[in-house]
Parts: structure tokens; sequence; C-alpha cells
């Protein structure tokens, strides 16, 4: 019988707690993202996060160490070979990555651009890294005069197509980027994730809509959602979850527009009757301050996360399970505009817990899948080592 019932998986995109032993391998020697944003703000305040014993990880400025701290806590270190969020979220629910996905610091080879146009019937502009909204200002007008696709990617393994609603409707667009997904899978490219980004509006005043789709490579073996949902537990993931494992072992996805609303909708999923895993992404502290290297933004979001908790923690109950974590870095203070190789903190809460204790330091992600897995007594991921029994 297993131990808990519900378990809920908060996995706060990018907030990495200083650099991995092998940060040097991928040039991120000193990256540093939740020590950095402290001292850009001269101190977080984060007092729910303080008492389950984010500071007891490691000593953040403004957080107070918990002298009786809520949570069990660690930090984890990826034993995967890349710092995307694909790679860690994958490697959370089970799986070692060891071909990391490629990015393209100089735009996507010609072959790719020309077999796009050819299949699409539409020409390319832009095919440069760049800012979402930064791009659309750019050629916006362009693309409405001309009706060419604005290709884009990022420091992330992402190939991204921005459209006019107006100019190119939807349902072409999601083809379209149906058509470069296909293109993608050859391992020349190697491309992480293809995403829809329509907007609307008129030159100066363009805006993106919540109607972005990502299509993603499926993982490339079972996860421990895939052994959930077969053995008939319900899997909900919330934000980009479904997105990030291409749908595979997800019983129900729930879309959210931004941190606050994946909040709000992890808070209401919180009265179902379920048996299973609730995995929630929230991907603002990423894509809206790490990579735009914005770390007072990401403070203040990092706060406001945390005056929200106490509406989770009061809605547990007593068979429940939670967990907050990470699946990289983004160390807005660090050169360029990429992930950062990092640890990432682990704090694990329950409402029998009387105090919580530090656990060994955990040599994978997938130490989580593996106790996900244990708990619900389905077959265990071949990576990772249940934790499970240490926080009874």
């Amino acid at each position: 019988m297993q131990e808990f019932k519900r378990i809920f998986l908060i996995v706060m995109d990018s907030v990495g707690i200083g650099e991995a032993p092998d940060a040097k391998a991928f040039n991120d020697e000193g990256a540093d993202t939740l020590g950095h944003i402290a001292e850009r703000m001269d101190g977080l305040n984060m007092p729910n996060m303080a008492e389950l014993g984010l500071s007891n990880i490691r000593e953040i400025k403004g957080i107070e160490k918990a002298a009786s701290p809520m949570a069990h806590y660690t930090k984890m270190q990826e034993a995967s070979n890349g710092k995307d969020t694909m790679t860690g979220h994958w490697e959370i629910m089970g799986l070692n990555i060891q071909q990391p996905f490629r990015t393209f610091p100089d735009g996507f080879p010609d072959e790719l651009v020309n077999d796009l146009e050819a299949k699409t019937g539409r020409k390319v502009i832009g095919n440069k890294p760049a800012s979402g909204t930064a791009i659309i200002e750019e050629l916006g007008k362009e693309h409405m005069d001309t009706g060419a696709l604005i290709v884009y990617t990022s420091a992330d393994s992402v190939l991204q197509i921005a459209a006019h609603e107006e100019v190119v409707p939807l349902e072409e667009l999601y083809n379209i980027c149906e058509i470069a997904r296909e293109l993608t899978l050859d391992e020349r490219y190697m491309v992480g994730r293809v995403i829809a980004r329509p907007f609307i509006g008129e030159p100066d005043a363009f805006q993106r809509t919540a109607n972005r789709h990502d299509y993603a490579l499926k993982p490339f073996g079972r996860t421990v959602m895939n052994e959930l949902e077969d053995t008939d537990y319900d899997v909900m993931a919330l934000g980009k979850i479904s997105d990030i494992y291409d749908g595979e072992g997800v019983t129900e996805a729930i879309r959210t527009a931004d941190n606050e609303d994946g909040m709000t909708k992890l808070i209401d999923s919180m009265a179902k009757d379920f048996t299973g895993l609730n995995f929630l992404n929230l991907v603002d502290f990423d894509a809206k301050y790490g990579h735009r290297r914005d770390p007072k933004g990401y403070g203040k979001a990092l706060e406001a996360f945390d005056a929200r908790l106490p509406e989770v923690m009061n809605r547990l109950n007593k068979d429940d399970l939670l967990i907050i974590t990470a699946d990289h870095g983004n160390d807005p203070v660090h050169h360029g505009t990429d992930h950062t190789r990092e640890y990432v903190p682990l704090l694990i809460y329950h409402t029998s817990m009387d105090e919580g204790k530090e656990l060994p330091l955990r040599e994978t992600f997938a130490d989580i899948g593996a106790t996900v897995a244990e708990n619900f007594q389905i077959e265990m991921p071949e990576n990772g080592k249940s934790f499970l029994n240490d926080i009874k």
C-alpha cells in the first residue's frame, strides 16, 4: 500500500543553488542563480521557503536559516549531459540523457531553412537567436506585409516560429510547427522543441497570445509517468509539463498563463480527489527573468511564489507529499543568456513530519522519480535511488 495518495511536485524552472562540480565543462564556473539574485536584491524575502529549510541547504542572503526546518532538505546534482529544460525534467522522471540537444547560436542551417520553406510554402525571415518580443517588434511589420514566417532560436535547443494570428491562422501555424518538428527529428539537428509563438496587434503594439504550443521530442525511454499511467494512477500535468514530455504518461493536462496562474491552478487542483502525481512547472523564472538577465525581476518572482506557498501548505491532506525542486540553473548575472550548470534545491514536506532533516546529496535528479515509483509500487526506473524511507 502506498505511503502517500497524492504527490505534488513543483519545479521552479531554473532556480539553481550554486555551481555543480562539472560546471567548468559547461562554461559555467561561478554560476549561482539563487545566491546572485539574493545579492542583487540585497536579500530575498522568502519566509515560507525559509521555514521549509531553503537556507539550510546553503545560506541565501535574506533567507533565515531555520532552527527547526519544516521540510527535509538537500540539493541534487544532474547526471545527464545537458542543462536544458527537457533533459532536467526527463531525468527527474528517471532517465539519463547523454546525447545533449543542439543549440544554434548562429541560426539554423540553410538546408533546414530551405526544407521548411519548401514544405510550408512560406519564406523564412529572422533565423537567429533573439528575444521573442524583440524579434516580433523588429520583423512583425515585414511578416504582416509578406506572410513570411519569423523563425528564431534562443540559448535553448528550440526552433520558434512567430506569426500574426490574422496573417497565419492558428491551425496553419500549428501545422507548420508539426512540419518543422518532423524536419528537426533528423539527427543532424537534434532540436529539443519546436514552439509556435502566435501574436496579435499592430507595429509598435504587438502582443504575444496565450496560444503558444510546444512540440517536443518524446522521451528517449519510458518514464515513471508512463508507469503511473499504465497502472491507472493519475498524472496531472500543469503548465508546460505535458509539452516537455510530449504528452507521454499524462492523464490530464492543464495549461497555465504564468507563475501566478500556475500556482492558482495547482491550488484549485488540490480540491480534486485523485491518486497519483500532480506535476507543475513554473516557467517565468526561466523565460521571463533568467534568459533576459533580470535578477531583480527574478527575485520579485521568487518572493511572489513564496507568498503563495501557504495556500498550498494549508490544503495538504495527511496522505499528501509536497516536493519542491528545479531542473537546472539560469544565473541572471552570468555571462550570455544560457542556462547554467548548477545544483538544484530539494525540499520535501508532509503534514506528519515533526521536524525536517538534511538528506544526503542526491547524485541524480532521478531520485525523485525513484521515490514516486516506490511510493506507488510501480516499476522502478533504471536510474535513481528512492528517498521514501528517509522521509517517513
